[in-house]
């Protein structure tokens, strides 16, 4: 069954989908610039780890933590009052990235690529370790490639560039940072086919070119999406009634 959307497929921004297809456009993405890559660089698969702490309540049942005497001799039973009490535990969170290597030179990181996901963009432990990251490698002079296909949560760009001001009129975005300050965007509507875009190495030797539509296709023809998407449902998060209309008729004959 292929996709029936020309782009991105909104419905697979549903949290109990998108870990799945976010692991695999990674890999696929891999898959695709490695041939290109060759022989000079290689691109590896690394995971960006990450802590969050979760609160988990425990309601403890009452009891007698003290029986002191009073004055007459006679035992007084003292209670607490029933507090909720909250677990602290921490919980290491792994995603994958990709490095552009040159093992020549001792495996230095040329371009860095991540496929965002709800927890790198909004407030919290998973967006602080992710601009950390990003801090670190633009630092080592590494560019880098950030891919955000989830309409949802707050984006952050490194530069906020006047002519993306209004966001109504497309729902994702690539934003290629350059060595030493160039930034391209690729800002990409619902209704549109996801962008080709240039991969930088190093200086003097020519991208490689992504395809970020047949990765997504790839994906979709290899993994369990046709199965699990509900389009009977609308897709998550908001739309415009234009864009809600414009779904329905897309998924028409699949719900």
């Amino acid at each position: 069954m292929p996709c029936p959307f020309p782009g991105m497929d909104p419905y697979i921004e549903r949290p109990q989908i998108w870990p799945d297809f976010h692991d695999r456009l990674v890999t696929y993405i891999s898959e695709a610039l490695q041939p290109q890559l060759r022989p000079r660089y290689a691109a590896l698969t690394q995971d960006r780890l990450y802590v969050v702490e979760h609160r988990r309540p425990i309601r403890p049942d009452v009891s007698i933590v003290h029986a002191p005497y009073g004055e007459s001799g006679a035992a007084v039973a003292t209670r607490l009052d029933r507090p909720l009490v909250m677990e602290f535990i921490e919980e290491e969170i792994t995603q994958p990235v990709i490095h552009i290597i040159e093992p020549a030179a001792g495996n230095r990181i040329v371009t860095a690529i991540g496929v965002l996901s709800p927890d790198n963009k909004d407030p919290g432990p998973g967006r602080d370790s992710y601009l950390d990251k990003q801090d670190e490698l633009w630092r080592a002079k590494a560019h880098l490639v950030e891919i955000d296909l989830l309409r949802g949560g707050t984006r952050h760009f490194r530069v906020e560039p006047d002519d993306l001001a209004d966001t109504s009129q497309w729902q994702y975005v690539v934003v290629v940072s350059r060595r030493p300050r160039h930034c391209e965007f690729y800002p990409v509507s619902l209704r549109q086919r996801l962008p080709r875009l240039g991969i930088p190495l190093i200086s003097g030797d020519p991208d490689v070119m992504l395809d970020l539509q047949a990765v997504f296709s790839r994906c979709w023809d290899s993994g369990p999406y046709p199965a699990l998407l509900r389009y009977d449902q609308p897709p998550p998060g908001q739309l415009s009634d234009d864009d809600a209309a414009w779904c329905r008729a897309q998924v028409k004959d699949y719900a």
